[in-house]
């Protein structure tokens, strides 16, 4: 297959390299050149617009941070012009009105939404889960694509904002649920629990979902040198209040999470990776 990827992010990297791999030819774009190298190498061609990348190809992958960064590259661009029989899927964490607007875009609809859960280097071993969203005949013609990804997917609806919802609302149990971690975390070290006392004891306590073991180590004495940002995890958490309000629900806890991950760019860790929550403890003020 030929495929453009729209983004070279560590998600939109981690999937370029994935498609090559598996043999597919692979055209990129960023918004900020020099950040392909890792992808170039690997036979990756660049080019300046996603118009360009999406001239000629089967499928457009897009993975940018945000609303507007998937606006300003999907929908304010001539890439709907020159997508011509190519299918877009968007993997990014989105509103469920962006994932809409995009398939509105598309001629003949050719949109599937399709944000991931897992990190990049999830997607690079085949182990991450796609959430698909959008007309099945669709995503049962990009078999080759899901093969190239990996094996863990699944299609929930015509619909493609519903997948957006769905990765929406994952994101906001994992803020939430880390933000909670975090604060037992600190409790524990604050009174002086050994610290590979704490960690087996968390790690294998079932009140720690299988999703957050994997960040105990960070939390305990970590860098937080990941790879999701702590701004992005507030913006997510914002889309669920936003996308809440428009159903008339407000979420106090979720207002409260996004303000815990909002605070960390005043100690300058707004770039560092969402485990960084639990420095908000430890340096008070």
């Amino acid at each position: 297959m030929r495929v453009a990827v729209l983004g070279m992010g560590n998600m939109g990297r981690a999937l370029a390299r994935r498609v090559l791999e598996a043999g597919h030819e692979v055209r990129l774009w960023n918004r900020t050149p020099g950040r392909a190298g890792e992808v170039l190498e690997a036979g990756g061609l660049e080019v300046d617009s996603p118009g360009a990348a999406a001239e000629g190809a089967d499928v457009v992958l897009v993975s940018l941070r945000d609303d507007r960064a998937v606006r300003d590259a999907v929908l304010a661009s001539d890439l709907p012009d020159r997508l011509g029989d190519a299918t877009l899927v968007d993997t990014s964490t989105v509103s469920p009105e962006t994932s809409r607007a995009e398939a509105e875009a598309m001629p003949g609809r050719r949109m599937v939404a399709a944000p991931v859960l897992g990190a990049p280097a999830a997607v690079r071993s085949g182990r991450a889960t796609y959430v698909l969203g959008g007309p099945r005949a669709l995503v049962d013609a990009l078999e080759p694509l899901w093969s190239a990804l990996g094996d863990r997917r699944r299609w929930w609806s015509e619909d493609p904002g519903v997948a957006t919802s769905l990765k929406l609302l994952s994101n906001f149990l994992l803020m939430g649920g880390l933000a909670l971690l975090a604060e037992a975390v600190a409790t524990g070290q604050g009174v002086g629990l050994d610290r590979g006392l704490l960690r087996d004891f968390l790690q294998d306590s079932p009140m720690v979902p299988v999703g957050l073991e994997n960040r105990v180590d960070d939390l305990l004495d970590g860098d937080h040198d990941g790879w999701f940002a702590a701004r992005l995890g507030a913006k997510d958490v914002g889309l669920v209040r936003r996308l809440a309000a428009t159903v008339g629900l407000q979420l106090p806890l979720a207002e409260l999470v996004e303000q815990r991950y909002q605070a960390l760019e005043g100690l300058g860790l707004g770039a560092a990776d969402i485990g960084a929550v639990v420095e908000l403890l430890r340096r008070p003020g």
